[in-house]
């Protein structure tokens, strides 16, 4: 299957609703439920990709220009309700978490001119890396088949991935997972065993009550 254009992932929102899978093979087996089965698939990759988008200031960037920070790549539209609902938690998490080590960044998948516009009106603080098909191709990158925005991953600092959560991201989700990316830093678990920890924490968790419910 050819990878989704920017025009029909606008349209598949505005009749799909909040999220809108970007379909790049045929889906595969769905998970067994529960919060984990979003928050790590099974397919997804074991570091950061390489790819390179233009940032604010139309300078050609990649993940790998922030070494030895703990990413939070966080991929969004402006024409994404949930998307729009987490930046100030995005935000908070920058200002909170920066001293040590965290380092938020937006991948907007989305025409230049909404997300500047929209990022102005927003004063989003953290680093933005911005493209249309070339986004939706860096999400891809990251090894799952199917994503939805918005499509959250955490890595350790040394580029490898802890945990991915896919649709809008609540305070008591990023704790629990910052804090399974804390374990791997200080080398007190892996990856995987941190994802186990991560999954039964956010298995305790009561369901998130999205906007609307």
């Amino acid at each position: 299957m050819k990878t989704t254009t920017i025009a029909a992932i606008v349209l598949a929102a505005a009749a799909g609703g909040a999220v809108a899978y970007l379909l790049r093979t045929p889906p595969a087996p769905q998970p067994p439920p529960g919060p984990f089965a979003e928050t790590a698939p099974a397919q997804l990759a074991a570091t950061l990709p390489v790819f390179q988008l233009a940032d604010r200031e139309g300078t050609p960037r990649s993940l790998q220009d922030w070494p030895d920070r703990s990413l939070i790549v966080n991929f969004w539209a402006t024409w994404c309700a949930p998307c729009r609902r987490e930046i100030p938690l995005l935000m908070q998490l920058q200002r909170e978490h920066a001293a040590e080590g965290f380092q938020v960044i937006g991948v907007a998948a989305d025409f230049r001119d909404k997300v500047l516009a929209y990022a102005d009106e927003m004063k989003i603080d953290y680093p933005l890396l911005i493209g249309e098909q070339e986004a939706l191709d860096a999400a891809g990158a990251f090894g799952v088949e199917a994503v939805g925005f918005p499509f959250t991953v955490f890595s350790d600092r040394q580029g490898r991935i802890v945990a991915a959560h896919l649709g809008e991201l609540h305070a008591d989700q990023a704790a629990i997972i910052l804090a399974g990316v804390r374990r791997v830093n200080a080398g007190e678990q892996t990856p995987l065993q941190a994802r186990a920890t991560i999954e039964q924490a956010l298995d305790a968790l009561p369901a998130p009550v999205e906007a609307g419910d």
